[in-house]
């Protein structure tokens, strides 16, 4: 058994997300074909609505092209005490549709509203329903069989390093160790995994360009800043290995650490123009990430 056994993708990677605008949606027959064509066995949901939401449904398209479920990405409005009924029912809804489609992770992704408003920094009070609302989140994934993770995320209410350093300090929650997400919200991903090992439940591995970070990150201080959606569009997250990442430090950190979760190949893209001709388009740059990670010695070794 190799390290890719517990390698995933999603659908980011080929450009599908919900944010209007992003770009051309490619269709599910094409990405899930594309996953399988580079060797995957195992995606995330993607936006909700782009797989089917009816468990007979969902599992029929993924096995159609021979491809399990590993995870969800569930936006929350954790922080705010009048939207606590609806989010304890989307967190129901969404576990019980991970759990059919036969998942293991359940990405909790704190956001600020459920149109995604613009990030700010949570009051104390905000901060303690957030600690509750992720309680009662772990307990609807005990219940269900999922393992709860948290989502460090630009534009969310869980995205600077102090943010994370509150959160491991407040909560026992699990992370997805988004090896950019952390970076951009200035944290140090190797750093991160490094000291905290423990506490890491599942891994994206994307990649990103510093000098698009730092025109992204420097935009915010500012009167125009520059949105995640632009900063994609420019090439922020490469394929892995074309960035400034040290992705092979971080994977075999985890690893010499007895990290046995999953890694999920996940560099966010879009499409700006037409749809790409077959074999053309973001299933090569998945290719060259798929490629750099079959050159780290870590990948070919016998577990």
């Amino acid at each position: 058994m190799s390290l890719f056994d517990r390698v995933a993708t999603a659908p980011i990677s080929w450009g599908v997300c919900e944010v209007p605008g992003w770009g051309h949606q490619l269709s599910v027959d094409r990405v899930l074909g594309e996953m399988a064509e580079l060797g995957f066995n195992q995606t995330e949901l993607g936006s909700l609505g782009w797989l089917p939401t009816e468990p007979s449904e969902l599992n029929r398209v993924l096995s159609t092209h021979e491809l399990g479920l590993l995870a969800g990405f569930v936006p929350l409005v954790l922080h705010d005490g009048a939207e606590a009924e609806a989010t304890e029912k989307a967190a129901l809804e969404a576990a019980e549709l991970l759990r059919a489609g036969g998942a293991i992770y359940f990405n909790t992704a704190p956001v600020m509203s459920w149109d995604w408003a613009p990030r700010r920094d949570l009051t104390d009070a905000e901060w303690s329903r957030l600690i509750g609302g992720l309680a009662m989140v772990q307990e609807i994934c005990a219940d269900t069989g999922l393992t709860q993770v948290i989502h460090e995320h630009v534009g969310i209410a869980i995205e600077t390093v102090d943010d994370v350093n509150r959160l491991l300090e407040s909560s026992p929650v699990k992370f997805v160790l988004d090896t950019a997400h952390l970076a951009l919200g200035g944290a140090d991903p190797l750093e991160f995994a490094q000291r905290h090992p423990e506490r890491v439940g599942l891994v994206h591995l994307k990649d990103m360009d510093s000098q698009l970070a730092r025109t992204f990150t420097s935009s915010q201080r500012g009167d125009s800043p520059q949105s995640l959606m632009a900063a994609v569009q420019a090439g922020l997250f490469p394929a892995l290995g074309d960035g400034d990442l040290p992705i092979g430090a971080i994977v075999t950190t985890l690893e010499e650490s007895g990290f046995n979760g999953w890694y999920v190949v996940e560099q966010d893209c879009a499409i700006t123009g037409d749809a790409p001709g077959a074999g053309e388009g973001p299933i090569n740059d998945v290719r060259v990430s798929v490629e750099y990670l079959a050159s780290l010695d870590l990948f070919n070794a016998a577990g």
